[in-house]
């Protein structure tokens, strides 16, 4: 468990920390706003996505163990290439890379964790899993922002056989080495049984079958969090470049607050969701994880429209408290629906299907949208801060009403399958 949440921070530190980037990168390699967004986005997200279902059905019948330290290998040293691209495409090259590596890694680790833990604790281990998520983003601003702070006060380092890197540059290689030391790790725990699955995972036909069966549940679930994902991208994808561009405050300092900030309370409302969940279960509630994600996007679409709109900075970050904490609330909720009400043999490849999906629109249009609103609808890069809150509010409220409608059906459906 500990291995995964590490992995899964490191993932979110690879993913993420070009965000930090943004003005560097721009001015070496001449990009637009939609070309980083790109960069941030479709580059990461189509191939995470279009590889995570073969990837997946290879986890449902295999080791699922090796995959993820084979994942975590190919997207460390890819992360480390981004620091050596000299043009958009070849960035844009080695930002598909990372994707198809970190592919690898949430189908499996899913499936293992609701393997490793009884039915009572799945909910808070997929809850402190997902802290990785939080405290790889912090990281990722944290040491992003010290470190090309630092390095960009300094002559460019020079690197065995890579030679002289700008700060940006190395920043990349020295954040995407250390991932390496994870993959070796991870083959030092042992695969665990699989209860109830079926030997070699099940037919394609069949799960298909399943899927089409339960498209009334697994429609709703996907459709809500595709919309409060795209809300999460868009506040904070664009997070730290929104207080760099719009109040002015140097790149290292953004990097520390908000890091320290999304960090914790990220983690908090991940592990808080978790348990929460879990609670109302216990309760007698076969709708319990539905309505704790209800509960927590209710306080969230108000809080993120808001936090992009607030004039002082101080107050501003003091919002993003709130809005990681119950934005982080929601995901452990739904990844604990798909696992329970998923039949064992099929859980990594409905859930491979779960994230090519949410990626896709979430990482591929959040923070795309976030740009094409500023770069195409206000043609200012000093309106930022308004495409985030007009994506945020409206991707909330669309999430929320999707969520509304799958409560009832979700509650019917473990009760006709007498699911606890």
């Amino acid at each position: 468990m500990i291995l995964l949440t590490f992995a899964y921070t490191f993932a979110l530190i690879d993913r993420w920390i070009i965000g930090l980037m943004v003005g560097p990168i721009r001015a070496d390699l001449n990009l637009s706003d939609t070309q980083f967004s790109l960069l941030q986005g479709i580059a990461f997200a189509l191939f995470y996505c279009t590889m995570g279902i073969p990837i997946a059905r290879l986890a449902d019948r295999s080791n699922r163990r090796n995959i993820v330290a084979a994942g975590i290998a190919l997207w460390s040293l890819m992360t480390a290439l981004c620091g050596l691209a000299r043009s958009f495409g070849s960035l844009f090259l080695a930002r598909v890379g990372v994707g198809v590596g970190e592919a690898a890694l949430a189908p499996a680790a899913f499936s293992l964790i609701t393997d490793l833990f009884p039915r009572n604790k799945v909910g808070r281990a997929i809850g402190t899993y997902q802290t990785g998520l939080f405290v790889g983003y912090g990281l990722s601003v944290i040491l992003g922002g010290w470190l090309v702070g630092t390095l960009e006060q300094g002559p460019p380092l020079e690197f065995p056989l890579l030679g002289e890197l700008s700060a940006w540059r190395a920043t990349l290689v020295i954040v995407g080495l250390p991932g390496l030391v994870i993959a070796l790790l991870c083959l030092t725990f042992r695969e665990p049984a699989r209860h109830g699955a079926v030997e070699g995972g099940v037919p394609i036909p069949q799960l298909i079958e399943f899927l089409k069966k339960n498209i009334a549940i697994y429609g709703n679930l996907v459709s809500a969090f595709c919309m409060l994902s795209l809300l999460f991208n868009a506040v904070l994808v664009w997070g730290a470049e929104y207080f760099i561009r719009i109040h002015e405050i140097p790149r290292a300092t953004v990097g520390l607050r908000l890091g320290l900030v999304v960090g914790t309370f990220g983690c908090i409302g991940s592990i808080v969701g978790g348990l929460h969940a879990d609670y109302l279960h216990r309760q007698g509630d076969r709708g319990g994880t539905i309505r704790s994600a209800i509960l927590a996007t209710i306080v969230l679409v108000p809080t993120a429209a808001a936090t992009p709109l607030i004039a002082d900075a101080n107050y501003s970050l003091a919002m993003y408290a709130p809005l990681l904490f119950f934005g982080s609330w929601v995901f452990p909720p739904a990844v604990i629906t798909l696992q329970l009400f998923t039949p064992p043999s099929m859980r990594a490849q409905t859930s491979a299907i779960y994230l090519f999906i949410v990626a896709l629109v979430s990482m591929g249009f959040g923070s795309t949208s976030v740009a094409l609103i500023t770069d195409f609808v206000f043609a200012n890069d000093l309106k930022l801060h308004y495409s985030m809150a007009i994506v945020g509010g409206i991707s909330g409220l669309l999430g929320l009403f999707f969520l509304w409608r799958l409560l009832p059906i979700y509650r019917k459906a473990m009760a006709a399958r007498n699911l606890p």
